[in-house]
């Protein structure tokens, strides 16, 4: 249950995480990376602040634009869970873009102030230009063989970390839920929900039908009320520990959130167990080529710095500690 009291659901990710702030990276600039590989650039030619001229412009504010090719760009870089995340979420998406045209629009008054030719922000400029080719020529100079792990070494890990691998408890619940807004008569919503929630309880009631009818959360009324399968975790501390006790079937008495009362409904519960290799093959292979691509790495800097050829003049390093601020 998120603040406003819905059920969160395990794909909602971080309210899709957004402002697309995306804590994936995707803050409404794009990628800093994009930014800082257009600095050497920037003496010959400002950062452009409008979509190409050929390109339909998505959203407009004054003589600002964002085209639908950086749309797209940004769309395309975020994981497909999320991409349908946003298809749901109409008001997350527009916040992005109201959010990149105002960082246009923020970008367009340091240009015309000369910004980026101030010596600090020149030298800030260089170092992450010089930080983003290290980084990515290091990565092209330790890529990991195609096939690697094989099969052996994918069952070696999985078996070596089978710990790592549980699955927690899963709760599918259904909900009606009953909203409390500012100025709300709350006295009149708490008696609606006794009486929903008494009527839920009733011999051959039916649930599905009464969160259609009555629960004020769309998404989930449209479903019976259903939230879908969902670790314990992800309901509020309150929440967890009715559910934590409930047995599938039971029904809960009204329950208060900061938005308004919930009656939930336990229909089935999935205990934990360790995941199998196949549900966590992706996410293995990845991690271990991850692991051996930063060993590569390492290997490939150490060659680079051997002792035979390094020299460090200690007399000068100990002066330079001493003057540093």
């Amino acid at each position: 249950m998120n603040a406003k009291g819905r059920m969160v659901g395990i794909g909602a990710l971080a309210a899709v995480a957004l402002a697309v702030g995306l804590a994936l990276g995707l803050r409404p600039g794009s990628a800093p990376e994009a930014a800082v590989q257009a600095a050497p650039q920037v003496q010959q030619a400002r950062v452009s602040t409008q979509a190409a001229p050929a390109e339909r412009a998505v959203a407009r504010l004054g003589e600002l634009e964002l085209g639908e090719g950086e749309l797209q760009a940004v769309l395309d870089g975020l994981p497909p869970a999320t991409r349908e995340q946003l298809r749901a979420d109409r008001g997350a998406l527009e916040g992005w873009v109201r959010g990149r045209l105002a960082e246009k629009a923020l970008l367009q008054q340091a240009q015309a102030q000369g910004w980026e030719e101030r010596p600090d922000i020149q030298r800030l400029t260089r170092a992450a230009t010089e930080q983003i080719l290290l980084r990515t020529y290091l990565e092209s100079v330790s890529q990991v063989p195609a096939d690697y792990p094989g099969d052996a070494e994918l069952q070696a890990a999985y078996e070596a970390g089978k710990d790592n691998w549980m699955t927690p408890a899963l709760y599918r619940v259904s909900q009606i839920f009953l909203a409390v807004g500012p100025g709300a008569a709350e006295e009149q919503v708490r008696k609606q929900a006794i009486e929903l929630a008494r009527r839920a309880t009733a011999a051959n009631a039916d649930f599905a039908a009464l969160a259609r009818q009555y629960s004020q959360d769309a998404r989930t009324a449209e479903q019976g009320g259903d939230t879908g399968l969902q670790p314990l975790a992800q309901f509020v501390p309150a929440m967890r520990q009715v559910l934590a006790r409930q047995r599938v079937g039971s029904v809960t008495e009204p329950l208060r959130s900061e938005a308004g009362y919930h009656i939930l409904k336990l229909t089935e519960q999935q205990p934990g167990r360790v995941a199998s290799l196949d549900e966590v093959r992706d996410r293995l292979r990845q991690a271990l080529r991850a692991q051996r691509q930063q060993q590569v790495a390492r290997a490939y800097l150490d060659g680079m710095v051997s002792s035979a050829t390094l020299s460090i003049d200690g007399a000068s390093l100990n002066q330079a500690l001493e003057r540093a601020h």
